[in-house]
């Protein structure tokens, strides 16, 4: 596969966007989501100019978003990322460029953390955070039920060394 080209995210994406965040979801590890939501649901979600797909071979293999995580002004330098892959492009570093591009972003945008929730069975996107600089803050654990069982999840952020 081709290094993949990160674009911008937009809602002509969204059908392979969707499709990719379905696969995870599927997978059961990505997330406590048990539905990919409509569009209009997702985008008031998410941070405008923070929202990317990386596209090898004229096809979208992966996205990348932040989000808010709360509305006080305090924390407006603080969002979460959402990262996932299309199954048939993992290992391939489609996650990597995606996330430090997001990164790169979110520093020039005066972001000074970006904070994750990860399952501990999804082993990649652990593996992918610390490469990209985030360091482990705890678990939290049996924070929500999915498929009727207890899950816990580990806690990352990147502090950015570039925005005071």
């Amino acid at each position: 596969m081709e290094p993949p080209e990160i674009q911008p995210l937009t809602a002509d994406h969204w059908p392979a966007v969707r499709a990719i965040y379905e696969e995870g979801i599927a997978g059961g590890d990505a997330t406590f989501e048990t539905a990919a939501p409509a569009w209009d649901a997702w985008d008031r979600g998410h941070l405008a100019g923070h929202r990317l797909v990386a596209v090898a071979g004229g096809r979208v293999v992966g996205w990348a978003a932040l989000a808010p995580i709360s509305e006080r002004s305090a924390y407006a330098g603080v969002a979460e990322d959402s990262v996932y892959v299309a199954a048939a492009a993992a290992g391939r570093g489609v996650g990597r460029a995606l996330l430090e591009a997001l990164v790169a972003g979110a520093e020039a945008a005066g972001i000074w953390t970006v904070q994750t929730g990860i399952f501990p069975e999804n082993t990649a996107s652990l593996a992918l955070h610390r490469r990209c600089g985030f360091r482990v803050v705890g678990v939290r654990e049996r924070l929500g039920k999915l498929g009727g069982r207890w899950r816990d999840v580990v806690l990352l952020e990147r502090r950015s060394p570039l925005v005071d």
